[in-house]
């Protein structure tokens, strides 16, 4: 999936599936002072642990759906996942969703992209009925990107997440499928 940005000058942003291969960019990316904390990544991130995680990743049959957004001279900008919300089968018709953009790069429609791009995966392609995260109570840019695309507030979390040494409150947020029975006949 291709986008480019309307400003003049402006480079395009690719999304593209991530592999192992970025595993020094999402380092840097979820390394960074601005992103790690609004999200529930520890600081000091490796290489070697994205290597890893991108790695078993890549495993064949894997449901999991990582997505990297890449400027033209292959700087990730942003990603993001889709994810099992765990082993039920009773379960499988959900996934749970994150997202990370670079900070000098938000507010620039990088997450609109790749949440259009997991959006359509998850309605489109896997037929899931419900999509699934957790936001920090007072991340209100990443809250109101998510409603656009038809999240909802379904719970608070007090005192959630420990977050440079303080204890914050999170909000479960899902979406449902708007139209999961199109197309199926009706009497």
């Amino acid at each position: 999936m291709n986008r480019s940005d309307t400003r003049k000058n402006a480079p395009r942003i690719t999304l593209r599936r991530a592999t192992v291969a970025d595993a020094d960019g999402f380092a840097a990316m979820l390394s960074h002072t601005e992103v790690y904390p609004q999200l529930l990544q520890m600081p000091f991130g490796s290489a070697e642990h994205w290597r890893a995680r991108l790695g078993e990743n890549a495993v064949p049959g894997k449901p999991d759906l990582l997505l990297v957004a890449v400027t033209d001279d292959g700087e990730i900008v942003g990603g993001a996942g889709l994810h099992p919300v765990g082993g039920s089968p009773r379960r499988r018709h959900a996934m749970t969703l994150g997202m990370q953009v670079q900070p000098a790069w938000q507010r620039q429609g990088v997450g609109t992209h790749l949440m259009e791009a997991l959006v359509d995966y998850a309605d489109n392609w896997l037929g899931l009925l419900r999509l699934e995260l957790e936001v920090y109570a007072d991340n209100h840019k990443a809250q109101a990107l998510y409603q656009r695309f038809g999240f909802v507030q379904e719970g608070l979390h007090r005192c959630d997440t420990l977050r440079a040494g303080v204890y914050v409150d999170s909000l479960s947020m899902a979406r449902l499928n708007p139209r999961p029975l199109a197309g199926f006949p009706r009497d």
